[in-house]
């Protein structure tokens, strides 16, 4: 596939890619003791930035009127309710009761505006807060967030989509290793993990492949070591008895909470989210498919946000429980909005114009309510302060929550030429 004049391959980050980023875990962690302290050392004291990253993305562009930005009673409403919230004065559309009573932790972006109306490219702007450019792929924020805060202890990737859908975040230019691992519905088994075989018959076959690499290493020096090929054996066999495995596992949550989150591959996926984040992974990606409503738009949406609400308000909700909220950023966002006005069909089309964001946890200003959308179908609020924010101001805004320097800049390979971590400018109003 090509897109902005270079290939744009999709991440293969499959068991070679997982055993490649994985890195053998303290013994420590195989206990419950050893589990506490080093949680206890990866959370750090109750001052510390946050660490962590879940990214709820809305793949097809969800409307700013049928979620974070109603406006009831309007022409551009097309019969679209509201529903009042915890946080006096704001309003989310009408499906979105669980949400409301969770609006004191969020804070909603209302104004973002971005130059991209194609999925692809517009998903590459989200997640990566930089339009297409031929001769480079950016990182996404997981890889940058993986890249500059590396955790430890941990047998599990870092970076992690789960349902990843077309297009799953990239490691970019800072390389494969911070591709995000794709997993599926957390229903289903983690891929490429279970022997086929009993475990004395795969050390058999490990010791057999050893007698064969070390005959073919002969003469050929440094190009074999540089390959990392027996510590990516290593690894592999160190992780796949892994007790952090068990972290995708949401089946053994109580059920009431599985119930509460949603009895849907998306509502499992952000229970596993939280599994993980708590495991000490850095991102987690959850991705809810389908909001691309050109026509019908407001029977998808209704599906769509039937949905997100539960799992959306459980996961803040759980999160907060167990104290992970306030080392956690939570952001909930797709790549643009739907058009003000109705088309033939019931539908609304495509609208980078003027698009809502919700965003929570550590690091992050709760209840503010940054810009609005028209509420006369224009393109963008232009007065202060209801000034637009571009996508790449999101990016900066989460690297600023997580005690990074947004302007802080790495040299590209192959265009040689530094790239900051993001190009935006940190939202003032939302940052703690």
């Amino acid at each position: 596939m090509e897109l902005s004049g270079h290939s744009y391959r999709h991440p293969a980050v499959d068991r070679r890619g997982f055993l490649k980023i994985a890195g053998a875990g303290a013994v420590s962690w195989l206990t419950p003791l050893g589990h506490l302290l080093s949680q206890q050392q990866e959370q750090g004291p109750k001052g510390a930035p946050p660490r962590s990253v879940i990214l709820l993305w809305l793949q097809g562009g969800p409307s700013q009127l049928e979620t974070f930005d109603p406006h009831p009673g309007t022409n551009i409403a097309s019969g679209t309710g509201a529903i009042s919230t915890a946080r006096k004065g704001v309003q989310l559309a009408t499906g979105f009761e669980h949400l409301a009573e969770q609006m004191e932790s969020v804070s909603l972006i209302r104004s973002l505006v971005s130059k991209e109306g194609d999925h692809e490219r517009g998903t590459y702007l989200g997640k990566t807060g930089y339009r297409p450019e031929a001769g480079i792929i950016h990182p996404s924020l997981g890889a940058v967030v993986c890249h500059k805060l590396p955790g430890k202890r941990i047998d599990v990737p870092p970076h992690i989509s789960i349902l990843p859908g077309q297009w799953p975040s990239r490691g970019g230019f800072l390389g494969d290793e911070f591709d995000a691992f794709k997993v599926e519905d957390p229903e289903q088994k983690v891929p490429d993990i279970t022997p086929h075989v009993a475990l004395p018959q795969l050390d058999q076959r490990l010791a057999d492949l050893k007698v064969v690499e070390a005959a073919f290493a002969r003469g050929r020096g440094d190009r074999v070591k540089g390959t990392h090929h027996q510590d990516t054996i290593a690894r592999a066999r160190t992780m796949m008895t892994s007790e952090h495995i068990k972290a995708f596992d949401v089946s053994t949550e109580p059920a009431e909470l599985r119930k509460a989150y949603g009895d849907n591959a998306f509502g499992r996926g952000c229970l596993a989210a939280r599994r993980l984040i708590e495991a000490g992974v850095r991102c987690v990606e959850v991705t809810l498919d389908g909001w691309d409503s050109h026509a019908n738009n407001h029977s998808i949406h209704k599906t769509k946000v039937a949905m997100l609400d539960p799992a959306f308000a459980t996961l803040l909700k759980d999160l907060k429980k167990r104290d992970l909220l306030r080392h956690t950023i939570v952001l909930c966002m797709g790549e643009f909005g739907r058009t003000p006005r109705m088309n033939p069909a019931a539908g609304r089309d495509h609208w980078p114009d003027n698009f809502c964001a919700a965003i929570a946890g550590g690091g992050i200003r709760a209840g503010v309510v940054v810009g609005e959308t028209d509420p006369e179908g224009g393109k963008r609020s232009d007065d202060n302060p209801k000034q637009p924010k571009e996508v790449w101001d999101v990016h900066a805004t989460v690297l600023a929550a997580l005690g990074l320097d947004p302007k802080e800049t790495r040299r590209a390979p192959v265009v040689q030429r530094p790239i900051a971590l993001s190009k935006g400018e940190p939202i003032r109003e939302l940052l703690a």
